[in-house]
């Protein structure tokens, strides 16, 4: 599949959802989307904000157009989008005072009389229709497989070389600028990046790198994005000999890791992989983790499309992307892997790192063990 083919099946899709809305055509604002439908392009200047500069839009017939003011439309037109991918429509960046230019704009390409679906709220004439966007995304073309395999080996590589060379005594704050640094060197953004050290891995699940430095054991966290894919990865290194409590709680989580994955098949829901987990965890002897922390879920173009939840009734699709992060106090196992038809491939696997094998169902599932680098 080349890039115009995976365009194409991608308004496809959208124009599934558009008569099945009633819909005379859907705007793409955000990032995430944006990325998605133009293969891999960004629309991201400011990336603080969910809106990107400049929008995708498919009508109902399958007519792609790009809107943008006359700041954006050249990069776009030169950098993110090809020629024949989708109609230029420009306009003055006078007119943005407010999202309903452009939905002025966006409407006037539609036919006559029929509604325009968003992503992202625009005004009381548009419906905002992000969970049937989101629908679309959730089933990878072969080229966005591709794309996640070499994103998940070059993440996975480069976290795991940096917790090769960490020093005892280097702040969370450093650490996470080496990590950020040796990502981007690969045209890869960190959107995610937690580091934290010795007490702090016990006390928070999310922790925000700080100026304190570690002594004993170190936990990454990152989220890494690179032509709109993120990949999740989590990895742990012992400055000496792995504490025995820290490796029978890793052991545990993996285990619960290792019922996540072989839970994530094809129509599974996602209050079932919840079960999952909730019952994993009260037979590894830690009841109740579940509550402290998520467990991870679907993503792709977000760093989490939807988590295991007991009410969510999201379900499992083929070719879809997961990355599950249980964890027990203290421990985490963290991967990204894509759902096939052979099972659940991971594809964040750091180089010659440690690794537990853990066996359900007759198959195995490979986990990071903590590296020891006495």
């Amino acid at each position: 599949m080349d890039r115009q083919a995976e365009i194409e099946e991608k308004t496809g899709r959208l124009m599934r959802m558009l008569d099945a809305e009633n819909l005379g055509g859907v705007l793409l604002t955000a990032q995430h989307n944006f990325s998605w439908l133009s293969a891999g392009g960004t629309n991201g200047v400011d990336v603080s904000r969910d809106q990107g500069n400049g929008a995708l839009l498919v009508r109902r017939d399958g007519r792609r157009f790009v809107l943008a003011n006359r700041i954006e439309m050249p990069r776009l037109l030169a950098e993110e989008i090809f020629s024949g991918e989708f109609e230029p429509i420009e306009f003055a960046w006078e007119e943005e005072r407010s999202s309903s230019f452009l939905h002025t704009h966006a409407v006037a390409l539609l036919e006559e009389g029929t509604t325009l679906g968003s992503d992202l709220p625009l005004n009381s004439e548009a419906r905002t229709i992000e969970r049937a966007i989101s629908g679309c995304r959730y089933e990878l073309t072969e080229n966005e497989i591709e794309r996640y395999r070499e994103l998940g080996s070059d993440a996975a590589e480069i976290i795991g070389n940096l917790m090769k060379t960490v020093q005892p005594g280097e702040t969370e704050k450093e650490i996470a600028r080496r990590a950020a640094n040796d990502l981007a060197a690969r045209d890869i953004r960190a959107v995610v990046s937690l580091a934290a050290g010795d007490e702090r891995i016990q006390r928070f699940r999310h922790p925000v790198p700080t100026d304190r430095v570690w002594e004993e054991v170190l936990m990454v966290v990152v989220c890494a994005r690179r032509h709109g894919l993120i990949a999740s990865l989590s990895r742990f290194v012992c400055a000496g000999a792995v504490p025995d409590e820290l490796r029978r709680r890793t052991l545990a989580t993996a285990r619960v890791g290792a019922q996540l994955f072989a839970a994530t098949q094809p129509g599974t829901s996602g209050r079932d992989l919840y079960r999952v987990a909730a019952q994993s965890y009260a037979a590894e002897g830690f009841p109740g983790e579940e509550h402290l922390h998520h467990q991870g879920g679907a993503c792709g173009y977000r760093t989490r499309d939807w988590v295991a939840h007991p009410l969510s009734d999201e379900r499992v699709k083929d070719n879809q992307a997961f990355a599950w992060n249980p964890s027990i106090t203290g421990a985490k196992v963290e991967e990204t892997s894509i759902v096939s038809p052979d099972g659940i491939e991971t594809i964040t696997m750091s180089p010659d790192w440690p690794s537990l094998s853990i066996k359900v169902a007759g198959r195995d599932y490979l986990f990071p063990d903590v590296l020891s680098r006495s």
